[in-house]
């Protein structure tokens, strides 16, 4: 499969290198040579210092030859018309960034007139997330597989807990439950029963939630989170704006904090259940004044990671319930779950878990993300002609980096064991290092089809 990428930035980036792990053909675009020279630096890549907005540069690039273009500039206009040259140029498929709250009620005419068959839009993408955690009543909180029969949450495994220093295969009270992944040391391990946990571990274990829920109480963690009713949102940028929006739709009570005065007056008109407080989000008097301990859900947006981090740290040592910060530099996601934060997200892992998600298919019902690429969930429906089914798991020849946390046969969640066996249309949850997903692919693809991926563009 061919993809062009015209733009890049982190998304751009992080979409190449996960694309890599899929064994994807890239090319990369932009008219910026030593971001470039970055990229070929850290990727394998094919770069073009180029104008991607240029009818010359796609046809001499030969746009036609591609299967997907992504347009992911600074401007949504630009995108658009990418999208719109590549089309016409005959490439198959196109994806653009859109990211104004302007050109949301007109998505659908975009689509249909502009060529774009997919729109992206992290800060909406990444909205939609956090309202999600935010009306959880429980927390510790990676995902929803299966539609909500299968949970995976992760737990910090701290000195004194019951399961450190012991091998996975000795731990008490993991009935019906499977360790998936374990991070430890910066490093990401697909365990087996061998593996031992060990103190400051962070271990992901997935399961039905009556499960998870009697582990969190042998383990001494208060699963249960209030459910959200006061909400303060740190920072008015458009992730603001979009969850604002969305919470008011959930009923709940909503305050803006944003020091920019003129976006303060455009959330004011746009938003029409919110309370929107012009002022400096850190600063102490405004806190107290505004009652922070009264609020239940703490939400940091700003474009900073580390205010993002602090106030959220900060409100939750201020008795707030839930804490929630946006982040987008990579490095942070190794040291969030050693903090008194509950989420962090990043917009970019969001993103490009749709895009993985659209390119892979109608078999694949999600794609996540975790600790910034370093590994992948990845819930699908198995097809009748796959390689894998029919036999025991303990013979189908997974590799260390590949684990199958939960089959869903005939509406009944299995956590598996080498005995289990996987039929045609079963939904499957699969937890792989970034590095074994080429093998993940060979092994869920049609038999003599020639992978997932041509399977789903041979439609077209």
């Amino acid at each position: 499969m061919k993809v062009m990428i015209v733009g890049a930035g982190k998304l751009s980036y992080k979409l190449a290198e996960a694309m890599n792990n899929e064994d994807i053909d890239v090319t990369l675009v932009d008219i910026n040579s030593e971001i470039l020279e970055n990229i070929n630096s850290h990727l394998d890549v094919f770069t073009i210092q180029a104008n991607g907005m240029q009818l010359g540069t796609l046809k001499e690039l030969d746009v036609g030859a591609y299967d997907l273009l992504v347009a992911t500039t600074d401007s949504d206009e630009v995108n658009t018309l990418i999208c719109t040259l590549a089309k016409n140029l005959n490439c198959k498929k196109t994806i653009a960034r859109i990211r104004n709250p302007e050109f949301i009620e007109q998505l659908d005419f975009v689509r249909k007139q502009f060529g774009v068959d997919f729109i992206i839009n992290p800060d909406l993408a990444t909205a939609i997330e956090i309202k999600r955690y935010v009306s959880k009543t429980y927390n510790f909180f990676i995902g929803d597989f299966a539609k909500g029969k299968v949970s995976m949450f992760d737990f910090h495994i701290g000195s004194t807990n019951p399961f450190a220093g012991k091998r996975i295969m000795d731990l008490d009270g993991l009935d019906g439950l499977l360790i998936t992944g374990i991070f430890r040391n910066g490093e990401l391990i697909i365990p087996n029963g061998s593996t031992k946990v060990m103190a400051n571990d962070v271990i992901y274990v997935i399961g039905k939630n009556e499960n998870i829920n009697k582990l969190a109480e042998r383990l001494g963690v208060n699963m249960k989170k209030l459910k959200s009713k006061k909400v303060l949102i740190l920072g008015g940028g458009n992730i603001g704006y979009y969850l604002a929006s969305k919470l008011e739709e959930s009923g709940m009570n909503v305050t803006i904090i944003e020091k920019d005065k003129e976006r303060c007056e455009y959330l004011a008109e746009k938003l029409d259940h919110t309370l929107v407080i012009y002022g400096d989000g850190t600063d102490m008097n405004l806190l107290q004044e505004e009652d922070l301990e009264s609020y239940d859900t703490f939400v940091g947006v700003t474009g900073f990671d580390e205010l993002n981090l602090l106030m959220a740290l900060l409100a939750k040592q201020s008795g707030v319930n839930k804490t929630i910060a946006k982040i987008s530099r990579p490095n942070y996601a190794y040291i969030v779950d050693r903090l008194d934060v509950d989420i962090a997200l990043n917009p970019v892992n969001i993103t490009v878990s749709d895009i993985l998600k659209y390119i892979k298919g109608g078999k694949v019902v999600s794609v996540s993300l975790l600790l910034g690429g370093e590994g992948e969930v990845t819930e699908m429906i198995v097809g009748k002609d796959s390689p894998i089914v029919g036999k025991p798991l303990s013979k189908v020849g997974l590799p260390k980096g590949i684990i199958i946390g939960a089959i869903v046969h005939n509406g009944e969640v299995i956590i598996p064991d080498g005995n289990s066996i996987i039929y045609g249309n079963d939904r499957i949850i699969v937890f792989s290092l970034a590095s074994d997903i080429p093998m993940l692919n060979k092994l869920i693809s049609p038999v003599n089809k020639g992978g997932i991926l041509n399977e789903f563009w041979g439609n077209y």
